[in-house]
């Protein structure tokens, strides 16, 4: 079955929309609030995606130009991307962080409607399909938009539009171990997981051995990191998909450090 790139990018809209209603309704002391994150604050994870998703909108609008960038923030030549970006968040009020997230994620949405899905794009890793680019875009709009959520008080409850997440989740298992110069098993795991809306997902091959099964929500968590596996109601059997679980990263770039066993608890 084909993607429908059309309804991937209503997606990446629909879940702007669904933190940015979050972000509308934060009083100003929110902002300022640490999250889970070791020294992130909350104006620091919108500053984050703000300034990805330019990034994002410059390598479709101008590949060359994005190459250019990033070889040039490899060489040093730009500073600390990470320290820069929150530095400008940090000397902004909360509503011009909001105003600067706001245009840079309806600029992305613009310039990704007429892209080729499966046109290569340069990113700071291996260049990917359209479609996966903006896959990880959404990704990270979701999983940014929940460090966000989880230390506001405000909620934004899951939708089926977890399934981009839960398949880029799975996708990335190799990915996992490479990150850590680890050789990517080849022992097949059956992933099933329960959508929001009760819908059942089921990624691999049914018949093996190592198994995943529980809610998208807990996986996603997991595999974004967000969560640690004691902190969800996974059901994980055999070697390989525990292996896989205490180190699955679906997202670009270093391992990342996660969350701690028992940090919130699993939820019914």
């Amino acid at each position: 079955m084909s993607l429908d790139y059309e309804q991937l990018v209503d997606d990446l809209e629909a879940e702007q929309a669904a933190i940015g209603a979050v972000l509308a309704k934060m009083p100003g002391s929110a902002w300022d609030l640490q999250t889970h994150a070791p020294g992130w604050l909350v104006r620091d994870q919108v500053a984050h995606l703000a300034f990805f998703d330019e990034k994002a909108a410059l390598a479709i609008s101008d590949p060359d130009g994005f190459r250019d960038e990033v070889a040039r923030t490899l060489a040093g030549e730009l500073g600390d991307v990470e320290k820069g970006y929150i530095a400008r968040s940090r000397a902004m009020t909360p509503t011009e962080v909001l105003a600067w997230w706001r245009k840079a994620s309806s600029d992305l949405v613009r310039v990704a409607r007429p892209l080729d899905a499966k046109k290569r794009m340069p990113w700071y890793g291996p260049d990917m399909s359209g479609a996966s680019f903006i896959t990880a875009r959404l990704m990270e709009t979701w999983s940014h938009g929940l460090d966000v959520v989880d230390v506001v008080g405000i909620a934004r409850p899951d939708t089926d539009r977890l399934k981009h997440v839960a398949t880029l989740g799975v996708r990335t298992r190799g990915f996992s171990y490479l990150a850590r110069g680890m050789t990517p098993p080849t022992d097949p795991i059956f992933v099933v997981l329960t959508a929001p809306s009760g819908e059942k997902w089921e990624f691999g091959e049914p018949d093996a051995s190592n198994r995943i099964s529980g809610t998208a929500t807990d996986f996603c968590r997991l595999v974004t990191q967000r969560r640690h596996l004691a902190d969800t109601n996974l059901v994980v059997e055999g070697d390989a998909a525990q292996e896989w679980m205490s180190i699955a990263q679906a997202f670009a770039g270093p391992p990342g450090q996660g969350r701690q066993p028992g940090e919130f608890g699993k939820e019914s």
